[in-house]
């Protein structure tokens, strides 16, 4: 009788299948990727591996080589906190530096297997606007809209963003925009540290292509991937950087608050406008820029 009652146990009624449902619903889970769970982050530590390490091989034994000495981009924070790129990024390292336009870099990102984000999105999600323009937006990652057009900043957060540029006189023709991941992460989730540090290379080359004249960085992770700031977002918003291009110009950084923050904290908005009132008073100096920030 106890095996019997076990096995009907252990199959859940509709009214706990629907409870079930909901909790994952509320977690953020919106797609079922597999007919059985699957361990994703084994995959990802799994990527890491050497393919020349012998199982059970300790981690410090592994041979890596340092990453952007040659090309001159910025070092990455494996780098700068001295432990060794993994396999995947140093893979889209070597890609990066070998486009040598944006179309190349687009190609070769879309190709590019080493994230297990470009496996679960529907697309890679490039970027919009003009290239060249004098300001460039970098974002987190792409959401649920993006995903589906193709496109970065297409969905609410985007439309606030659209409502930003023209409370200055700009629009996504005098714009060029992007994001630190090109994939949607499963259920808008947060991209891992591991996922960013393995697309920074595309977005720095990105950068350095585009060539902007200013840089704004769209939340806490932008400032932190791009900028190397870790300082929270509420405390750098609003203050200006300097990122280094690998030709020795720099460009000018400024933090800002994301627009999918916005929407959920609206009375920071007086905030950001305040910041994009600073980015038009900088590019005002320019005589082309005839908007008045006031």
């Amino acid at each position: 009788m106890s095996s019997t009652k076990d096995s009907i146990d252990s199959h859940p009624g509709a009214l706990e299948a629907v409870e079930a449902l909901r909790s994952w619903i509320r977690s953020g889970v919106s797609e079922a990727l597999d007919d059985i769970p699957r361990n994703r982050f084994a995959d990802s530590l799994g990527e890491n591996r050497d393919p020349q390490q012998a199982p059970g091989q300790p981690e410090s034994k592994r041979q890596a080589s340092p990453v952007g000495s040659k090309s001159g981009l910025r070092t990455s924070q494996n780098a700068r906190s001295g432990s060794p790129p993994n396999v995947s990024e140093t893979s889209a390292r070597a890609l990066a530096e070998a486009a040598t336009d944006l179309k190349t870099l687009q190609a070769a990102m879309a190709n590019f297997d080493g994230c297990a984000l470009s496996r679960t999105a529907t697309q890679l999600v490039f970027a919009d606007g003009v290239p060249g323009s004098r300001v460039m937006f970098v974002g987190e990652a792409p959401g649920g809209e993006e995903d589906r057009i193709g496109r970065p900043f297409v969905g609410r957060a985007g439309q606030l963003l659209d409502r930003m540029l023209a409370a200055i006189g700009l629009d996504r023709q005098t714009v060029y925009i992007a994001n630190v991941v090109p994939w949607r992460p499963p259920g808008n989730r947060t991209p891992t540290p591991h996922e960013t540090q393995i697309c920074l290379p595309f977005v720095e080359r990105q950068i350095d292509l585009a060539n902007p004249e200013y840089l704004i960085c769209l939340g806490g992770s932008a400032v932190r991937s791009l900028l190397a700031v870790q300082a929270g977002i509420l405390r750098t918003r609003g203050s200006w950087f300097t990122y280094p291009r690998p030709n020795g110009r720099e460009i000018r950084a400024l933090a800002m608050l994301h627009p999918a923050f916005l929407l959920r904290q609206p009375a920071q908005k007086r905030f950001a406008w305040a910041d994009m009132r600073a980015l038009a008073s900088a590019l005002k100096t320019s005589p082309s820029y005839l908007v008045d920030p006031d």
